[in-house]
């Protein structure tokens, strides 16, 4: 069976979180592959999991990393129920490392080079405090509450830190290649650069000048890879950032325009009212109603 590539949706979720039951949805889980870091913590049962021909038997507790663009599927391992845990991210919006240590795109990368476990046993799990973490995260993205994404992100980072401190203890080194490696764009991890200037005025092609690409070479791998062109992914993700500026804070409409990027506060009212058929003002009524 050849691998099915799975559209990750990084504008609209950055991450996904949740509890799957093997019983209640479409299983087993054929190979396929995606730009997503995917985690998963069998909270019942076992599982046969694959990352490329490399076979894990991942019992209760147990946690398993598959890395971005690696070919993986799921099994069962025998008639018991089977229920897990799912986190799925892009690794490239979790930017913020230490100065003495690479991207985490970089160390994971790394990590695969030097072939360490990515599976983690159920004393790591049980020390690290792992299934409070998942389902913390799982109850975030589900509430979406004030400050979910930080929250999750944090989650994020405390189990990723875990595995990079244990992976450091069976011999993982921080090479010089993960530092230079880090500093580049390409398609696949442009969204980081994007989500951090996301107020400035981004031209497409000078993004596609700093992957190194061509206006139309460049065009054609962002819309394969996200499913919408970059000037759409732009506009979309401004107006997520609009959104949570009228959830979650009192800004005025001319200050929000100037954050997110847009030209005027018109522009962005025009923009908002494509995708939602209201006016920022009307939607954050709404909400703060419901």
């Amino acid at each position: 069976m050849q691998p099915i590539f799975e559209l990750s949706d990084t504008l609209n979720t950055p991450f996904e979180c949740f509890l799957f039951d093997a019983a209640k949805e479409s299983f087993p889980i054929t190979p396929h592959w995606h730009y997503f870091v995917e985690m998963i913590y069998v909270t019942k049962g076992t599982a046969i999991m694959y990352q490329g021909k490399d076979k894990y038997v991942v019992p209760t507790d147990n946690i398993i990393l598959f890395h971005p663009k690696s070919v993986h599927s799921i099994y069962p391992y025998d008639e018991n129920e089977l229920v897990y845990a799912v986190l799925k991210f892009d690794i490239n919006l979790l930017s913020d490392t230490p100065s003495y240590s690479p991207k985490l795109s970089s160390i994971l990368r790394g990590a695969l080079e030097q072939k360490m476990s990515i599976q983690f046993n159920q004393e790591f799990s049980i020390r690290n405090n792992c299934k409070k973490l998942f389902f913390s995260c799982i109850e975030e993205y589900n509430n979406k509450s004030y400050g979910y994404d930080l929250l999750t992100k944090a989650n994020l980072y405390t189990i990723l830190t875990s595995m990079i401190r244990s992976w450091r203890d069976d011999g993982f080194t921080l090479e010089n290649s993960m530092y230079e490696k880090g500093d580049s764009y390409n398609v696949e991890n442009i969204s980081e650069y994007i989500d951090q200037h996301i107020g400035d005025n981004l031209e497409v092609a000078d993004i596609a000048n700093m992957c190194g690409l061509s206006y139309p070479y460049f065009a054609k791998r962002f819309k394969k890879t996200y499913g919408v062109s970059c000037k759409e992914y732009i506009d979309r993700f401004r107006i997520f950032k609009v959104e949570d500026y009228l959830l979650f804070t009192d800004f005025d409409l001319t200050y929000i325009s100037q954050e997110t990027g847009f030209a005027d506060c018109s522009h962005m009212i025009k923009q908002f009212k494509k995708y939602h058929n209201t006016t920022p003002k009307q939607y954050r009524m709404k909400m703060n109603h419901e």
